[in-house]
């Protein structure tokens, strides 16, 4: 491990640190109430995006911007999104979610989906959101496909290309391929199972509406049964890519972090069963902006904690306590000065 790679502080309650349990418990405990408003973003290149915004929200246009993107399938009512953007709008900050294409509402335009590379709307609603609010503080945060996008973001743009003042990275799949054939093997087949069931379910939509650039039968795609299939005969013709592999290698993540030039936290659980174990042990060193906290355990996006006599999401604290302490830089002293902790 590198001096930027540390232990984290999530201590799983008894009886309660099984990375299966861990990942399930979040869907299983009652979830947080959040008021939002859903704002309808068009895109360049005429599709959208739906932004769910936490409401109420703060008055004051210098109130500071957390912004979320969720993890694969996921939306506002995930509940480490609802967790997440509550615990920043408790610390009066105005929060947002932007649910990748699809994943709103109200079904895309376009043919094209979105996938774990895909900056390109982020980078673009990140922008319009500085127009917007020019004066306030900001940060983004991502979980699972959405934290590889945004580190991929981060790194492509260098210290300076977002108006940002940091970024916080959840259970990123940094090295999509071996993400891939772990949740191929044993229990992880299970959530392989739901998700492509989920992709599926969407794609056989559109099919229904008109040919996609493809090639396959609805029949076909039913039987699509791992993410290396799907990937390979949906994502990549989609998207640009010559075949899964070809995705895989230049949509992860990892090999950038070393690359990262923004005040970074990295969020990992060494037990998250979408990921192999010795992840980071296969990637570059990071960067001196980047600060990797992997706990034991956690699952994969999970970190289910006591407090009292009851459970809290961890993550929710973690964040949190990162909010505060970069909000307390003032903006004039500039990225530099920003501290993790």
């Amino acid at each position: 491990m590198t001096h930027a790679i540390v232990p984290a502080d999530f201590r799983p309650p008894r009886g309660l640190a099984n990375r299966h349990l861990q990942t399930l418990l979040p869907r299983l405990l009652p979830r947080r109430r959040l008021a939002r408003e859903t704002e309808i973003l068009n895109l360049p290149d005429g599709d959208f995006v739906e932004l769910a915004w936490v409401r109420p929200a703060p008055s004051s246009p210098q109130a500071p911007l957390f912004v979320l993107f969720h993890g694969l399938e996921g939306s506002f009512d995930s509940p480490y999104a609802r967790e997440l953007l509550g615990a920043a709008a408790d610390l009066g900050w105005r929060a947002v979610l932007m649910h990748f294409r699809g994943c709103g509402q109200a079904p895309n335009r376009l043919p094209r989906a979105y996938h774990s590379g895909d900056t390109a709307d982020a980078y673009w609603v990140l922008g319009q959101l500085g127009h917007r609010y020019p004066q306030a503080l900001k940060v983004a945060a991502g979980v699972s496909l959405g934290a590889n996008m945004l580190l991929k973001l981060v790194a492509e743009q260098g210290g300076d290309g977002l108006d940002l003042a940091g970024a916080i990275a959840i259970n990123a799949p940094l090295d999509l391929a071996a993400s891939a054939d772990v949740l191929n093997r044993g229990p992880a087949r299970l959530y392989q199972r739901h998700l492509l069931a989920s992709l599926k379910r969407k794609v056989a939509l559109k099919m229904a509406q008109g040919p996609l650039p493809i090639g396959l039968s609805p029949h076909q795609l039913k039987e699509l049964d791992t993410f290396w299939a799907y990937d390979n005969e949906v994502t990549a013709p989609l998207h640009g890519f010559a075949s899964a592999s070809d995705y895989y290698r230049r949509a992860s993540a990892g090999p950038l972090l070393g690359d990262i030039e923004l005040p970074t936290l990295i969020l990992h659980a060494a037990d998250d069963p979408f990921m192999p174990g010795d992840l980071f042990e296969h990637l570059p060193a990071p960067s001196a902006a980047v600060r990797v906290e992997i706990s034991r355990h956690g699952g994969h996006v999970g970190y289910i904690e006591r407090h009292g006599l009851g459970l809290r999401s961890w993550l929710a604290q973690r964040l949190g306590r990162q909010l505060e302490d970069w909000a307390r830089v003032p903006m004039g002293l500039g990225r530099a000065t920003a501290t993790m902790r």
